[in-house]
């Protein structure tokens, strides 16, 4: 732990520092008593208007995400002060240029991502793991949705390729970007009007496909609710579909899938020192 080993204190624990309790516990330079008590300590942070859950990053490989939709600019600079006492970076989704002053104001190092409405605050960039994650969107008004999805992937440690206005109302923009797409683990395809570009994209590759309907389009579309209805009966295998205008949801689940592979499928590690030949004695 970075904090609170030598006087026994344990607010909570994420995931490095569980890797670290128990590491040191295995080596013989803490007791067993302080590593329990580290992982009975509350997950909670009861800031009164939020409980913040610090345990998010041990459970599921990256702290808690703040919506920012409803949120005061005061709320979301309090639960991000109280992430980053131990997570190296958060993610702030739907925000508004009042809270993106706010934040940047509290964290110089925030960065305001303003098509995808997010900020994101990072003491460090996190590693990339191997594998990259293709990003797709139908047409450029689709853009903060699927930049929503790009961000998302990209904090929680992805290669994120992106591929803009490739929509089957000219469908060889597609066949001339194919190649980066096939060449994905997993595939976010993000459009609205009619919703058919995933229908197309899973046709076309061996990847899970991620549809994200979008409330882009003319009246009879009714919200977006013709993208996700079409996208839902898709003819496409392996398609599956969040909810409508829900970037950060698709980039999340895809950042899932491409840490499966990448745990499936880890790096080689670089080979061992030769050792010099052994002398027989007579």
């Amino acid at each position: 732990m970075t904090h609170g080993l030598s006087c026994g204190i344990f607010p909570y624990v994420t995931t490095t520092e569980a890797i670290r309790l128990l590491e040191q516990f295995r080596a013989g330079g803490i007791s067993r008593d302080k590593v329990l008590q580290a992982f009975q300590a509350a997950p909670v942070a009861n800031l009164g208007f939020a409980a913040v859950d610090t345990h998010r990053a041990l459970r599921q490989g990256f702290p808690e995400v703040i919506f920012g939709a409803g949120k005061t600019p005061e709320h979301v600079v309090k639960i991000a002060a109280k992430l980053l006492e131990r997570e190296h970076g958060v993610l702030v989704t739907r925000v508004t240029p009042d809270h993106a002053r706010a934040v940047r104001k509290v964290f110089r190092h925030a960065v305001h991502h303003e098509v995808a409405r997010c900020l994101t605050i990072q003491k460090k960039p996190a590693p990339k793991r191997p594998g990259t994650i293709a990003v797709v969107c139908a047409g450029t008004s689709d853009l903060p949705v699927a930049e929503e999805a790009a961000i998302t992937a990209d904090i929680m440690g992805n290669e994120v390729r992106r591929i803009a206005d490739v929509g089957v109302a000219g469908v060889h923009r597609l066949f001339g970007r194919l190649p980066e797409i096939q060449s994905a683990n997993v595939v976010v395809v993000v459009a609205g009007m009619e919703g058919a570009l995933p229908s197309v994209v899973a046709g076309l590759v061996s990847k899970p496909v991620i549809a994200v309907p979008t409330s882009v389009g003319y009246g009879a579309h009714f919200g977006g609710l013709a993208a996700l209805l079409g996208m839902l009966n898709s003819c496409g295998s392996g398609v599956t579909v969040v909810n409508i205008d829900n970037g950060f949801g698709a980039g999340y689940a895809a950042s899932q899938i491409n840490a499966l592979v990448a745990e499936a499928h880890p790096a080689d590690a670089p080979p061992a020192p030769a050792r010099p030949p052994s002398r027989k004695t007579k």
